[in-house]
């Protein structure tokens, strides 16, 4: 018995060395970034410094590709469907992991079971901005310019059931405001359509928007943040502006395919944090409008439950339903 005891387990312990090895010199080949928006918003910028960084770390070229549509849902897709091996990783939002399960009624995804959650990594507010030949200065007065023109002024997003979107509702229904939405693929295309003048506002992300803003093709009126953002310190809040209930905010972390090995995802949640950490990574941060938020992957894992009875509580006060 004790023979053939031995006959089984020899080659399992070879198996699991083997498995040990490989995970040790992970990774062996390139690794492919995911940012489920178009180049130039937060996900694509954010993706961008932490593949540089990771690159260098890990001594294998991490690449950034883009996958927008759906608001961000192809991009979640795919990952979800690929091999748990490490190589495939996911720039996420609360956007797709939490908002999207409430507002498309078949989510090819599941937020809490289909990824190997690695680690939260920023948080942000938003900036309302304006065409800056919109006829407003002040939050309030964009409130009495829509009041007095129901219907007419348009505010772009990243898509249904983006943050940016929720914002916004959340702002037409306690002001009683009809302004028409209209989605895009990405935050940065809403802005840019802002600085063209296709569409009057947004409540945008503050990557896309800072520069412009300081480049003076957007009028920033406001920040949803509690305190003024360091990005924008001359900007007031919307509780200085007389909006006072709280608005969502937007957080932003990796993942991978579930099923990741462990050893894999402990090693990319270790140099995630210390990438974050750096002084240049957080002077890129707060010149951009973001904080740092770290996490371990049980509280990422956590965070994506915890917000999901508020999201819902959220959209069903403002009306938006699952399409």
């Amino acid at each position: 018995m004790n023979r053939l005891r031995n006959i089984v387990c020899i080659p399992l312990i070879f198996m699991l060395a083997a498995a040990a090895t490989a995970q040790d010199g992970y990774p062996t080949k390139p690794v492919r970034f995911v940012a489920p928006y178009p180049p130039g918003g937060s996900s694509d910028v954010m993706a961008r410094v932490l593949a540089q960084k990771l690159t260098d770390a890990l001594g294998r070229q991490v690449i950034v590709e883009n996958r927008p549509g759906a608001a961000g849902n192809i991009g979640h897709e795919l990952v979800a469907k690929s091999p748990a091996d490490g190589y495939t990783l996911l720039l996420t939002t609360k956007s797709q992991m939490v908002n999207n399960q409430y507002l498309y009624k078949k989510l090819a995804f599941d937020p809490l079971n289909d990824f190997s959650h690695i680690t939260l990594i920023a948080y942000s507010g938003h900036v309302l901005v304006v065409h800056p030949a919109v006829p407003a200065r002040t939050v309030k007065e964009l409130i009495a310019l829509a009041r007095k023109q129901p219907g007419k002024l348009s505010y772009g997003s990243a898509g249904l059931g983006s943050t940016v979107n929720i914002v916004a509702e959340v702002f037409k229904s306690i002001e009683k405001l009809d302004i028409v939405h209209v989605p895009y693929k990405g935050a940065a295309l809403a802005v840019a359509d802002v600085v063209g003048g296709q569409i009057e506002m947004a409540f945008s992300d503050m990557v896309p928007a800072v520069p412009q803003i300081r480049g003076n093709r957007l009028r920033a009126l406001a920040v949803t943040t509690a305190e003024r953002s360091p990005a924008l310190s001359t900007v007031p809040t919307m509780a200085e502006s007389g909006v006072r209930e709280e608005l969502p905010t937007q957080w932003w972390g990796v993942v991978g395919p579930k099923g990741m090995p462990a050893a894999i995802v402990t090693r990319l949640n270790s140099e995630i944090h210390r990438i974050v950490n750096l002084s240049d990574v957080k002077e890129r941060y707060n010149d951009l409008g973001i904080m740092p938020l770290l996490s371990t992957p049980e509280r990422m894992h956590d965070t994506v439950r915890a917000d999901g009875p508020k999201t819902a509580k959220v959209l069903a006060a403002i009306g938006l339903k699952p399409e």
